[in-house]
């Protein structure tokens, strides 16, 4: 028995991948109970505030969401630079990652000004949603250089597998949020009642806040001198090398979100209920798979750095571990969405209305049904998208989830709603056969072994 255990042991690395991984899905868990706090806020505020908050707040990450990716995406650079001991190279590739943020942000700034009335307006939501969503959505992204520029300073500490750091700083944005978000939209305090522009307000503090706790760690003499981390030229090699995997790699998320981004629109054409109820599980869907999230940056981090020290076994291991880990995971969350969907859809109904939501409960039971199976697909998905992140391999990712986006997600929810007025429930089906479908794709390109043989880093470097 001991002998076996050791073995066991041998062939696995979940005390390394828990150690990296862990801290990333708690701070995961920070950002995302920001965004839940201001639903859970704005469910109870009024039902045109949650109508507009998932739409608009979509629409905005989108956005930032492939900006982040990019700058995101100096983790595998300094991962695959600390495997191979090249560290005076990490603070140059750090800042390359700040530098695309200061770029992406102010663009993004100007353009949420200039499309904002537009593209709510093509969603054909009922006016007084529209206006909101307009209100949420440009406040989020005239601040999004912060949130953009996080994700590069993150990177700095994932890449080299010290995640701790991260998991604080998101603590303290999550604990000066949750109060701040929930003052600015009643009106608490010596704060003015502002609905859903206070939430919107109450985040962008908080993102400035994480920036700022980032910068006063990263900019250290400490970590200056291990990392030249002030030493902040720029370096073209190496920032074309970083858009080259890096923009690829946004565009994952960026595709995978948008084809969300379009799945809430066009719900939101079936009816405002059924709008206010999907925006509800989508809600309690990002809280459920915010650990695949986690471990998937994990995993794209402890894969970099093996690869760096061309160790491929190593990276194989640290993947089948975080699917482990993460298949225990889900299948207490599925037992939960199961067996008491309604305790779960409780936390947004407000005190003494139930009767009043009656039907929403009803559809969400069966939604909550329909994501039990979503959150056990997304899990694999992620984790081998990791891999293939870490390793470089992103132009694949791209355009495979372009494809898959495109032809399993977005026509068919846009004929079934627009041609054949199908319901809510055809929605939601055809995103789960949309994560099945990537979880296929990116689990046979794992198979081929390509991504073995792959590097993002100067190839003598890491020789």
């Amino acid at each position: 028995m001991i002998r076996l255990w050791k073995e066991w042991e041998k062939n696995h690395r979940y005390r390394e991948v828990a150690m990296v991984c862990l801290p990333l899905v708690m701070s995961m868990a920070a950002v995302t109970v920001m965004e839940f706090t201001d639903r859970v806020f704005l469910s109870n505020y009024s039902l045109d505030a949650i109508s507009a908050v998932a739409p608009a707040g979509i629409a905005v990450f989108f956005i930032v969401t492939v900006f982040g990716g990019v700058a995101g995406y100096t983790t595998v650079f300094i991962a695959q630079y600390c495997g191979a001991g090249a560290h005076k190279r990490v603070g140059i590739a750090l800042w390359q990652g700040v530098y695309f943020s200061i770029f992406s942000g102010i663009f993004t700034a100007f353009a949420v000004t200039l499309i904002a009335k537009p593209l709510f307006a093509l969603a054909g939501h009922a006016p007084e949603i529209q206006r909101l969503e307009v209100i949420y959505f440009k406040i989020l992204g005239w601040g999004s250089i912060f949130h953009i520029g996080n994700h590069a300073f993150s990177g700095f500490f994932a890449g080299r597998g010290i995640t701790r750091p991260v998991m604080i700083i998101n603590a303290i944005g999550m604990v000066f949020n949750i109060p701040l978000d929930y003052a600015l939209i009643n009106g608490i305090w010596i704060f003015p009642e502002l609905g859903i522009s206070g939430a919107a307000i109450a985040t962008l503090a908080s993102w400035g806040l994480i920036t700022l706790l980032y910068s006063c760690m990263i900019f250290s003499r400490t970590n200056h001198k291990a990392f030249l981390t002030r030493y902040g030229r720029y370096k073209s090699d190496i920032f074309f090398r970083l858009m080259r995997f890096g923009i690829p790699g946004g565009l994952q998320f960026g595709m995978d979100v948008f084809a969300f981004t379009f799945f809430v629109f066009m719900v939101g054409r079936i009816g405002k209920t059924e709008l206010a109820v999907s925006n509800i599980v989508i809600s309690i869907n990002s809280l459920a798979f915010m650990p695949a999230m986690g471990f998937s940056y994990g995993v794209s981090a402890l894969v970099g750095q093996a690869l760096g020290r061309q160790q491929p076994k190593e990276a194989k291991l640290a993947a089948w571990s975080a699917i482990h880990i993460l298949l225990a995971y889900t299948a207490i969350i599925d037992i939960l969405f199961l067996f008491a969907p309604g305790l779960v859809l409780s936390v947004f109904i407000p005190p003494g209305q139930a009767a009043d939501y009656a039907v929403m409960m009803e559809t969400g039971t069966i939604l909550l049904r329909i994501v039990a199976a979503y959150i056990l697909m997304d899990a694999l998905y992620m984790t081998f998208s990791g891999v293939l992140k870490g390793a470089g391999d992103t132009h694949f990712i791209m355009w495979s989830i372009g494809f898959v986006s495109l032809f399993v997600m977005i026509l068919p929810v846009y004929i079934g709603i627009e041609v054949f007025q199908q319901g809510i429930e055809y929605a939601w089906i055809c995103v789960l056969m949309f994560i099945i479908s990537l979880f296929i794709v990116t689990s046979v390109r794992y198979r081929q072994g390509k991504w073995e043989k792959m590097l993002v880093v100067e190839r003598e470097v890491s020789a």
